[in-house]
C-alpha cells in the first residue's frame, strides 16, 4: 500500500495529518504541493491530502476515525506492523 501526505510549509494541518498517520503505524511518503505543478493543479486548497494507492482517501481537517477505516478499506491491517511507504 503507497500512503502520500500531500503538504506544504508551515502547514499546522498537514503537520496534524503527519503525526496522526504516524500513531496509525503509516510512515506516508511526503510531497510538497508547492514544489509541483500537477500536485498544485490538483490539491492547492485542500491540504492536507491524503492519497493511498493515488486515491484522495482524506484531506484537509483530518479525523482519526474515518482515515483509520480509509486505510482499512485500502488494505491496511489494523493489527500488524508499521507501513512502510
Amino acid at each position: 500500500m503507497k500512503v502520500v501526505l500531500v503538504t506544504r510549509k508551515g502547514c499546522h494541518l498537514c503537520d496534524d495529518a503527519l503525526s496522526l498517520l504516524q500513531d496509525l503505524g503509516v510512515h506516508p511518503e511526503l510531497a510538497d504541493v508547492d514544489s509541483d505543478d500537477e500536485l498544485h493543479r490538483l490539491f492547492d486548497f485542500r491540504v492536507p491530502v491524503v492519497l493511498v494507492n493515488d486515491v484522495v482517501v482524506a484531506e484537509g481537517r483530518i479525523s482519526r476515525e474515518p482515515l483509520e477505516a480509509a486505510l482499512d478499506r485500502s488494505g491496511r491491517e489494523s493489527s500488524g506492523p508499521d507501513i512502510d511507504t
